[in-house]
């Protein structure tokens, strides 16, 4: 004879065995979902390292400074210097010319701000003019226009030389730019000026800072600020070059 208890165990076994394999399914789902969010933190950070550094997004200010670090005066920038006097700005591969404009006799000529055309383009932009106590000391980029030709390739000559006087001349393809009237384009192919170097000038310590750039974009960049590294400090070292 069966008793109630015979009966019902059987029944009983089974719950408890559906019970356990829901248990069981339940937590092997939550181990599978706690798998894929680790895999795809794990990926998220990945790709975050390997994120390209980030442009900058507004112009240095970089003290002009030796290459003992100390700041540049106006003394130490020669006067019409055939030397390639060069220094890096605003990222760390777009060298720049650092000139000192004078006259035929070696004397400081002042450079008005001018209104430059870019040919490329047909549009104009307003050159910053020189600075120091003469207002004879300018700055532009030293990379040419026309095909991204370097110094000594790129080079000014002085107002004494019999060859280009007074022009920044390109060697390669014979672009020619007059730093006197804001690194205008004097005779192509290059179509557009070298862009200038915006300099500060403080005059109660006689130093020099470059600020911004004006003008068109550096040479086979898409923007002044992007396509290089950036400074790792608040100074650009100024260097000189033989041709």
């Amino acid at each position: 004879m069966q008793t109630e208890d015979s009966v019902k165990s059987p029944e009983g076994k089974e719950g408890l065995e559906s019970q356990s394999r829901r248990s069981f399914l339940k937590m092997m789902m939550v181990f599978a979902v706690g798998a894929a969010a680790i895999g795809t933190m794990r990926g998220g950070i990945q790709s975050l390292a390997r994120l390209p550094p980030q442009a900058l997004n507004t112009f240095p200010s970089l003290t002009l400074v030796n290459s003992s670090g100390a700041p540049i005066k106006t003394a130490d920038i020669p006067i019409n210097s055939a030397l390639g006097v060069l220094f890096p700005y605003p990222l760390t591969n777009e060298p720049n010319f650092l000139l000192r404009l004078g006259d035929k006799t070696g004397k400081d000529v002042a450079v008005t701000p001018q209104k430059v055309s870019i040919p490329d383009t047909g549009g104009s932009f307003l050159s910053p003019g020189g600075v120091g106590p003469y207002k004879s000391v300018v700055a532009a980029s030293a990379i040419c226009q026309h095909a991204g030709c370097l110094f000594p390739q790129l080079r000014f000559y002085p107002p004494t030389s019999s060859s280009y006087p007074g022009l920044i001349q390109c060697g390669c393809h014979g672009s020619q730019y007059d730093p006197y009237k804001g690194f205008s384009v004097v005779s192509t192919p290059a179509r557009s000026p070298l862009p200038n170097v915006a300099l500060s000038y403080d005059v109660t310590t006689d130093t020099y800072q470059a600020v911004g750039m004006i003008g068109p974009v550096i040479f086979n960049h898409s923007n002044d600020l992007s396509g290089g590294t950036a400074a790792k400090s608040s100074t650009s070292t100024v260097t000189e070059q033989s041709a």
